[in-house]
């Protein structure tokens, strides 16, 4: 598969869909470095899950059935506003620590919403049985590849907006969105893994060298709370050598206030942590190199506005 010919027809196919999302640099947040951020939390529904929601959806018929997804919140979200955008028929499981914001969220788009006990592992499950008895198309969070190639539509929309970095920090859940970097890429880029310590799959995977199962908790483990990473994220990152670090919730919850408190940038814990690393040491850029972080989600809860 030639993964960039496949996200530059993803980025044709989900343009008339998804907002081009902005990019500043600044300075700040305890650095003494500047620091350029993708604003990809003011996509629609909050997130970048729309792209790969979106290139799901419009590169394959949808049954008559519709889609079915299971999601921590945001993913969720995502496919419930692509198939209402689409006129399709969603059914939407989610896990009870999603929290009530990203289940409000969900409602809104008028899915048939299912929140279920436990983590995502047990939405998956409950998902894949839906599908199995209705033939409802499975549009997964993260480990398929249209998934991924319409995350990776981020960066090359971020490469168009002039993208100078040579290091990028992203956050890491299940994968989808670090393996649309990497797919895209291709190595052009330094690329760090950032992963909370309590919801780590990709960090543990790679120091098993192979997918593992992991516990997950912590203040970002309804976005980034996947139980095993993805296996195309798995592939991508152990050809490429990919960096991986981990931050505590600590440093996430600083990075989250210092968002605000210095830009006025209201984000979810997920959204927060790959700018963690950078304020907590847990990445430490060399001298004169240029770093960007991405800002994936802003799903706080609660709503701060009720």
């Amino acid at each position: 598969m030639n993964w960039q010919d496949e996200i530059r027809n993803a980025a044709e196919r989900v343009g008339p869909h998804v907002q081009r999302t902005p990019v500043m640099k600044t300075q700040g947040f305890g650095l003494d470095f500047p620091v350029e951020l993708k604003l990809e939390h003011m996509q629609h529904t909050g997130s970048f899950k729309a792209r790969g929601a979106f290139n799901t959806l419009l590169s394959q018929p949808v049954p008559p059935a519709g889609l079915v997804a299971a999601s921590g919140g945001n993913h969720g979200a995502a496919a419930a506003y692509a198939a209402h955008q689409l006129g399709h028929k969603a059914r939407i499981y989610v896990p009870e620590m999603a929290g009530p914001a990203k289940i409000s969220l969900i409602e809104r788009t008028g899915a048939d919403l299912q929140v279920v006990p436990g983590a995502y592992a047990n939405a998956l499950e409950q998902a894949q049985a839906y599908e199995a008895e209705t033939g409802a198309m499975q549009v997964h969070a993260y480990d398929a590849p249209a998934t991924v190639a319409g995350q990776g539509t981020c960066f090359a929309e971020w490469q168009a907006q002039g993208l100078e970095a040579d290091t990028l920090l992203i956050a890491v859940g299940g994968g989808g969105l670090i393996a649309g970097a990497l797919a895209w890429l291709q190595g052009a880029k330094k690329i760090v893994a950032v992963e909370p310590e309590t919801a780590c799959a990709l960090n543990a995977a790679l120091q098993a060298r192979q997918p593992v199962d992991v516990e997950v908790s912590g203040v970002a483990a309804n976005a980034l709370g996947a139980k095993r990473i993805g296996a195309i994220c798995f592939e991508f990152a152990s050809a490429q050598d990919l960096a991986s670090v981990t931050v505590p919730d600590s440093a996430i919850t600083k990075a989250q206030t210092a968002l605000w408190r210095e830009r006025r940038i209201l984000v979810e814990p997920a959204g927060a942590t790959a700018l963690a690393a950078l304020i907590c040491g847990a990445y430490c850029p060399a001298p004169g190199e240029r770093v960007a972080v991405l800002i994936c989600g802003g799903n706080i809860a609660p709503d701060p506005l009720g």
